[in-house]
């Protein structure tokens, strides 16, 4: 027993010895054949003290490989001892410092175009690189090497050696396999996904050359569907005579009901107003990407505006879709306007599509007595309409579309009961998110029409006001021969689920009907919010008319819901 607490009283001790030399700090001297500068040691980042043993020989380790990158590559650790229990010393030669790097290279392996995105010199025979860049610009060099189909090129520098005037000089190694080529698509996940969308929206096709970076960047555009979501990302298998890539998606709701309801105070009875829209789209019920649309206005008044689009994408698997849509409005018991629209889609890349197609008016004027001033005609028209879609998206909850273009043309005639007129449309909707940080960000709208006739009547005319255009007026309660509207909102996003943002809206229309020109402004205050429902947008705004001044009636509350199932 007594042996056993001799033992017992001799381990406490030396653990307790020896616990306190490691809590001790441990001290590194430095040395080398010259002074070391401290912008050397910065760079360096040279410790003295250290915690333990492990992390001071660590540094002692590395410190020469730190030297070789940065152009020592005589580098060398040439003493390493203990002075004492907490004291170590070491020894390097650093040596001459290059500050470039001659590479020989082989014209059948690198083309200048592929060099010069790395250096700047650049011979029949060789590049020069300087060489604290070295490590970096041979990634980069393999980099575009993997892009180009060689999914496990490696370069390599061979034969370095100095060269007769000092300098250091070598000869760059291309060792690659087969060009790789995707030969088969895979969907996992979502086995019905309409694979027309990877072939023209992702852009990722058989016999295409496999990149590894392109393939990221395709997934990434998947995940901004409307229908779809990537669950992690995509892969590649490689087998000997084939190459096989892989993308793991699953379906979303993609259903949109969209709801606004509108406040405003009547000007002559200073009742309250109710106005709004309600618009439902369907998309990719069937799993074929298609979309019906169902839009529907009202002013709180007498009008009445109804919009159906239904749009297939990518007929028997082809770059081509079809669009078909019908609009009725009617305006109290003065006139009603149909017009039907068909047309062809081309997809020419995943960001852009063009259209050609046929569009035809027709409208009745329900009056029994013409009214002086405010010409309406029974007429019809047929049009040839052209245009381009351009759009691009971004990763965001709230605000999903970062840039959008729309350009519309029709060239067509009307037709009265006894003449004819020639007549042009243009038709144009462009919008912008500019992000100035993760929560600032200034949004850009701008949407214009035209119609180019000899004469105008009032039920031809352009319609427009509201939220979809400017905020602060009724819907559609404004007719024009030619507008243009400006919409700007400074946005403040809190989090990923609220946001605030300012309202500035200015436009400008004419009214040949009516020999009116006019300007138009409104301003106002909005806030969003993601809810369990979907995204609750509130917006009061005040809309007034040129040399017109502030009426508080004029003001106008919208509160728009746009939920997904």
């Amino acid at each position: 027993m007594k042996h056993f607490i001799y033992v017992l009283l001799y381990l406490n001790i030396y653990t307790a010895f020896f616990s306190e030399i490691n809590a001790q700090s441990l001290l590194l001297t430095i040395e080398a054949e010259k002074p070391i500068s401290e912008s050397l040691k910065d760079s360096l980042q040279l410790q003295t003290n250290f915690k333990d043993y492990l992390s001071l020989k660590q540094q002692v380790d590395t410190l020469p490989l730190q030297l070789q990158k940065m152009g020592y590559v005589d580098s060398r650790l040439e003493k390493f001892e203990a002075l004492s229990d907490t004291v170590y010393t070491s020894v390097f030669f650093f040596g001459k410092k290059y500050e470039s790097i001659k590479i020989y290279y082989s014209e059948e392996n690198f083309s200048k175009k592929e060099l010069s995105k790395v250096a700047s010199e650049i011979t029949d025979a060789y590049f020069i690189l300087p060489f604290e860049t070295l490590e970096q610009s041979l990634q980069k060099l393999n980099s575009l090497k993997t892009e180009n189909g060689n999914a496990f090129a490696r370069l390599r520098l061979t034969n370095i050696s100095k060269e007769e005037d000092g300098n250091l000089s070598a000869s760059i190694t291309l060792i690659s396999g087969r060009k790789r080529i995707i030969d088969s698509i895979a969907i996992k996940g979502y086995e019905k996904f309409p694979r027309s969308f990877i072939t023209y929206v992702a852009g990722v096709k058989k016999g295409k050359t496999f990149n590894q970076k392109k393939i990221v960047a395709q997934n990434e555009i998947l995940n901004s569907l409307p229908f779809a979501s990537t669950i992690k990302a995509p892969q590649a298998l490689f087998r000997k005579d084939s190459t096989v890539v892989y993308f793991y998606l699953e379906k979303r709701n993609a259903n949109i009901f969209d709801g606004v309801l509108g406040f405003a105070t009547d000007e002559e009875t200073n009742k309250l107003q109710f106005n709004g829209y309600l618009n439902l789209e369907l998309n990719n019920n069937l799993n074929y990407g298609e979309q019906l649309a169902i839009n529907y206005k009202a002013d709180g008044e007498d009008q009445r505006d109804f919009k159906v689009r239904l749009k297939l994408p990518y007929i028997l698997k082809s770059p081509f879709g079809v669009g078909l849509e019908l609009k009725i409005f009617k305006q109290d018991s003065t006139f009603t306007t149909t017009d039907q629209q068909a047309k062809v889609y081309y997809q020419i890349n995943p960001a852009s599509s063009a259209y050609l197609g046929y569009k035809g008016y027709e409208s009745s004027n329900l009056l029994d007595n013409v009214v002086v001033g405010s010409p309406i005609e029974d007429y019809d028209s047929k049009f040839l309409i052209a245009g381009i879609d351009y759009f691009r998206s971004q990763k965001s909850t709230l605000f999903p579309i970062k840039s959008q273009i729309s350009l519309d043309t029709e060239i067509g005639s009307r037709k009265l009961k006894n003449s004819s007129d020639s007549q042009l449309r243009f038709l144009s909707e462009v919008s912008h998110i500019f992000n100035l940080n993760f929560k600032n960000s200034l949004f850009l709208k701008n949407n214009s029409s035209i119609l180019i006739s000899d004469t105008y009547f009032v039920n031809e005319l352009f319609r427009f006001g509201g939220i979809g255009t400017i905020r602060g007026f009724n819907e559609n309660s404004i007719d024009a021969s030619f507008f243009t509207i400006l919409n700007t909102e400074y946005r403040y996003q809190f989090n990923e689920g609220l946001y605030l943002h300012s309202i500035i809206d200015l436009g400008y229309f004419e009214n040949d009907s009516m020999n009116l020109k006019e300007k138009l402004y409104s301003y106002g205050l909005g806030i969003g919010l993601l809810t369990k429902a979907g995204i609750l947008r509130l917006n009061i705004a005040n809309g007034n008319r040129e040399n017109q001044d502030f009426k508080f009636s004029n003001t106008k509350i919208h509160i728009m819901l746009t939920s997904r199932f």
